[in-house]
This record gives C-alpha cells, structure tokens and sequence, in this order.
C-alpha cells in the first residue's frame, strides 16, 4: 500500500515528497536496503536453525510426522502410526511438509524440523513485502528485524508445531488483502480466502479469526460502492470456507474403515473434532462439546487467560516487547489520518494490523487457557505496527524540521515528539518486562544509554545539525528498543532456556531445573530410542510373528517413543490423552483373535478404559526382566496370545 500517494492526490510531485516522508527514508534507499534485508534474513536463518540436529521435537507430533512419512494413508490422514488406525488430535496440513521431509532426508531430527525454519524465514521475508508498499522500507526494515529477534518466534521456529505454518500462512493473507485493496481486483481478494483456508488445514477455527478483520478492512478501505464490496468479501468469505473445509468433507465422506479413528472424538466425527476438541470445548465449561472426548483440551491446565495474559510473567517477555509502541501506533495512525479519504491506505494498514492483534488478544482471553507460544501469530502485528508506527512517527518529526514538508505539514502541534516519546516508551516497558526475572539485566543499562542517545540527538536537533547525527540518533533509539527482546531471543539456543518440547518458551519461565546442560535430559528425536525403549523394540521384534501390529499400547504417552524410532504399525488406544474410544474392547479381542495383534503396552500413568480392562484380564502380564534391563514399573508389557 503507497498509502499517501493514494490518499492524497495532490499532484505527482507531491505525492512522491509524501511517500518518501511516511517511509522516513530518502527515495535512493534501494542501495544499502536489499544488503540490510540480507543480514536480517542471515540472523533469523541463524536464529532458527542454530543445532538443528537437536531441535525441539514434539513427543506426539514427531511420531505422526514419521508415520506419516512412510504411509500415504497416514499422510493424509494424519496418522499417528503407519498403520493409520488413529489420527492425530489436529488435522494434519501442518505437517505434511516436516512428512515430505522427512520421506525425502530420511527419519532425522533436523529433517523434521528443517520446513519450521524455512516457514519461520520466509515469513520474515513476506511480512518485509508486505510492510514495504505500506509503510516504506525503514518500516519495512524495522517490522521485520522485531519478528526476527521476537523470542516465542525464535524457539517456536526450532520445534514441530503447527503455530509456525499458521503464521506463515496468515502473514500471506494478510498481504493479499493488502493488495486487493490497493488495486481494486478481485483475484488477491479471493486469494486472501484460498490462504486463511490453508491456514485452517494448520490450526483450524484460529485462522478464521483474522476473517472479520479482512472484512472489515476491505469494506472500509476498498475502492467501488458499497454493494460491490459487500459482495466480493461474502464470495472471498465462501472460498474461505470451502478451502477450510475441505479436508473436513473429504474425511466426512471416506468410510471409517479407510481411514483412521479421528482422535479427540466420541463419534468419529471430522466436524467433532474441529468445532468440538479444539473449538467451543476451549471456550465453555462443556468439554464434551459437540461429542467430543471430555477432558482432552489440554491447554485448560497453563492458565494465561483473562484481560492481562498478554502482559503476564510468562506470555509478556515472549512476545508483547512492542505492545505499547504498537497501541500508540494504531491509535495514532488512525486519529492522524482522520480527515483523510475512505480509501486511505495508510490508515488501512494500522486498522488491518491493529484490528489483528486486537482480535486475537480477546480471543486470548476469554479462552480456558492458552500456551505461551500461541501468541506467536500476533508477533507479525506487533512487528508490522511497530515499523510503521516508528516510520510515521519519523514523518511527523522530519516535517517538524524541513522547511519543505513542514510547508505542507498540518497544523497541530507536536506530532514530532511521537518518535522520541515512543523510543523512551518502549525501552521503559521493556525494563518492566525484564524485571521481575532480571533475566538479561546487564542488557538494561546498554539499552537506556541507547535510548538516551538517541532522545537526546533527536531532541537537541538544529539548523545546522548534519544529517548523519540525525540518523545515528534514530539508529540508536532503534536498537535501544531491540537490545532486550534480543537478549531473551538469543536465549533459547541454550535447551536450558528454550522451554519443554511441548511448550517453547524462551528465557527462565522455559528453564528446566538443571544448572547445567549436561544434567538435562536429552532431548529425544527420529530414530533415537533410549536403552529402555531399544531392549523393549529389540523384544517385540524378536517374538514377532507376522502380527500386523507391532503391539497395543494405552494412549499416546507409552507409544510416542516407540514410533519416533521405529515406523512401525502400533495400535494406539486411547489417542493422545488415553480417552478417546477407540478402539473397543470387541476390536481389540477380534484383533488378537485374528492373530493381528499379540502384545500390550499399558501404563499407570493413563485412565482405564473398556480395552485396557479387556487386555488386563484376556491377557499374561510379562516379567519385567525379559523386555528391559530396568523398569520403574510405570508401564507393563502384557501377551495376549490367544488360548488354544
């Protein structure tokens, strides 16, 4: 979006003058720009590859991304184990990369993680397109070193979860819609519809949530009359849906017994699972809704709900470092922008993002509770909001003190102390942020002299300050405000402060107990089983005869390691949380009836259910000593060789 040009036709000239002001750079930027953009996609392909071999690998997910490697039937479905019995509790498109992958590489740890990193990069690179037209390249330069050295993104980058596609996937609608406003066409409009469908495929009903942010934008901004906008978002509204949908439908219509029991559901039921397990169960004290498994919506447990989850001591540091900056922003850039067109491109930026990260903070905090690294989609908004809002601060302050554009500049008074009163804003939150932990203390002192510099030089400009002071000042309020965020971002290189595998998180609320990385426990990924789950396969292989399963095993905790080492059809009762019906006792008995299924895996550590009762009493529990060299007696290998 060249917002002003667009807002204001005033004549060529001017609109070029006014462009190049809201970008806050001269118009021969493009020598020093394209090297800067290098060097930021440089650190973030450092940032989120840095020992990649030993990346965060999801216990549940890592084992479906293996199964689905070797399957196409798990691949589709997204089965948890090559046999495709049971899926996974979220639809699959997340991971079909980290499949593909993982078929073309090999069952690697860096291979599975390796399509987060290249997703994680390249929506550094897209969010940079994007802000460009909008808000120029300073702006453009500044949203995308935030994303980069935002924390959450930096250890959700380095892990197996769906969040990272998600945002990839959003930041492209995002900026088709940006496009469809700007040139009036309808294709990037339905564009826009095609990839909020595909970031459904990632995480579901959470993509849907930018929807009326989209509609809203395009009716308020948008070119033509109010019918024809009105029609085009109902038909990019119905893409959409379709695309959303698709995956549902076509599992819908595929009988159950050609593809797997659908996890986190009573009924089997596609649509149970995602407007049920993961949609109004997370939102309601009904955890059963629309029949799905009761107490399956794991994130219940974290907490970081209400009005202040995105400040708290374990969500703030991970992501809101631009918060304030970015409500300055948005209110600002639509208050200033208030005697402007309808069609005003600018003002439609900081709406778009601003209604972005609004939206999603109230969604946020009405949920049952959410993981920390589930802000990472709003670090895009903040990123975006705080490069445009720092570019148009800049305008302000250049028409402050250049004859030429303070000629055309509008009466009002002091719009230029924005530019230094956000810099000392954000390096004052950011003290607050650090503070309870002190985590990166050494880092405050650096950026308070930062910001002081460049206060200081901005403030103390005169006739004859030189250019050069001028933009050494701005440089140093810029990288004032980045120094902390970077600091706790550079920490989740370190395992010790990088969270579990399950909930990334950077800094000390993700630090283990462990003082040292040697005394941690080693992370375990592809084709890595430790002694206990090696003598265990070494059994099961030994005395297999020709049974389609490997073994049964009592919900998803017992089976993960197994699957992670070895691709293997494994019978997973119970799904991810031990809960979900699947599969009966009946089945269970027609299977080892069959001579499919010989050997049971159960574990104390999981409710019981209708076939692990039938395993306990059809079944001969097996001395601990013959399958492992210890046991802690969490778990018990049964055989349930039929009697003849």
């Amino acid at each position: 979006m060249t917002a002003i040009p667009a807002a204001r036709p005033t004549g060529a000239h001017r609109g070029r003058r006014r462009a190049g002001r809201s970008s806050g750079l001269p118009e021969d930027a493009r020598h020093w720009e394209r090297p800067a953009l290098a060097a930021v996609l440089v650190v973030a392909t450092v940032l989120y590859s840095w020992g990649l071999g030993h990346a965060a690998l999801h216990p549940f997910y890592g084992a479906a991304i293996r199964s689905m490697a070797g399957s196409w039937r798990a691949f589709f479905f997204g089965g948890l184990d090559a046999s495709g019995s049971i899926s996974i509790d979220k639809l699959p498109g997340a991971f079909w990369p980290d499949a593909v992958s993982v078929w073309l590489f090999g069952p690697h740890t860096w291979a599975a993680a390796l399509p987060q990193v290249v997703e994680g990069v390249l929506t550094v690179w897209l969010l940079h397109r994007i802000v460009r037209p909008w808000a120029g390249p300073l702006a453009a330069l500044i949203a995308a070193l935030t994303l980069t050295l935002t924390p959450v993104t930096v250890v959700l980058n380095r892990a197996t979860i769906p969040d990272t596609a998600l945002t990839l996937l959003l930041v492209a609608a995002a900026g088709a819609l940006q496009k469809a406003v700007r040139t009036e066409r309808l294709l990037p409009l339905l564009t826009c519809g095609v990839w909020v469908g595909l970031a459904f495929q990632a995480k579901m009903l959470q993509a849907w949530l930018v929807l009326p942010v989209c509609a809203a934008v395009y009716q308020l901004a948008a070119p033509g009359t109010r019918l024809k906008r009105a029609l085009r978002v109902m038909l990019a509204g119905a893409v959409a849906l379709a695309v959303s949908c698709s995956w549902a439908l076509i599992a819908w219509a595929t009988p159950a017994a050609s593809r797997p029991y659908l996890d986190g559901t009573s009924n089997n039921d596609p649509f149970t699972l995602v407007f049920g397990y993961n949609g109004l169960s997370r939102f309601s004290s009904d955890s059963t809704a629309f029949g799905s498994v009761a107490g399956t919506a794991a994130s219940r447990t974290t907490g970081n709900t209400g009005w202040d989850m995105l400040i708290n001591h374990t969500v703030g540091p991970q992501v809101a470092w631009f918060l304030p900056l970015a409500v300055l922003a948005t209110v600002l850039g639509v208050v200033w922008r208030a005697g402007q067109p309808r069609t005003d491109l600018l003002r439609a930026g900081f709406v778009m993002w601003g209604g972005w990260l609004a939206v999603h903070t109230l969604v946020f905090s009405a949920s049952n509770g959410n993981h920390a690294y589930y802000t990472a989609v709003i670090a895009p908004a903040l990123a975006a909001l705080a490069g445009g809002g720092l570019a148009l601060f800049r305008s302000e302050y250049e028409a402050r003190y250049e004859p030429v554009l303070a000629a055309e500049h509008e009466a009002g008074g002091r719009r230029h102390l924005a530019l230094p009163a956000a810099i000392v804003l954000t390096v004052v939150w950011a003290l607050v942020l650090d503070w309870p932990t002190r985590f990166v203390s050494w880092l405050l002192p650096v950026a308070v002299m930062l910001a002081l510099c460049g206060v200081v030089g901005l403030w103390s400009r005169g006739p004859r300050t030189s250019p050069r002071m001028i933009h050494a000042a701005l440089a140093a309020g810029i990288a004032a405000t980045l120094v902390v965020p970077a600091g706790w971002a550079l920490s989740g290189l370190n395992p010790l402060y990088a969270g579990a595998v399950t909930s990334p998180m950077a800094g000390p609320v993700g630090k283990s107990y462990y003082k040292h990385p040697r005394h941690a426990p080693r992370r375990r990924g592809l084709d890595r089983p430790n002694a206990r789950d090696t003598a265990l396969l070494d059994y099961l292989t030994t005395h297999r005869h020709g049974e389609k399963y490997l073994l049964a095993t009592q919900a998803a905790y017992t089976a993960e390691p197994l699957l992670r080492a070895k691709s293997e059809p494994i019978l997973v009762m119970g799904g991810f949380t031990g809960s979900t019906p699947f599969p009966t006792d009946q089945q269970v008995g027609n299977l080892v009836a069959t001579h499919q299924l010989r050997y049971a895996l159960l574990t104390t550590q999981r409710p019981t259910t209708s076939a692990t009762t039938w395993v306990k009493s059809h079944c001969t529990r097996i001395r601990p000593t013959a399958y492992a060299r210890r046991t802690d007696g969490s778990f018990f290998l049964y055989d349930c060789t039929p009697q003849q």
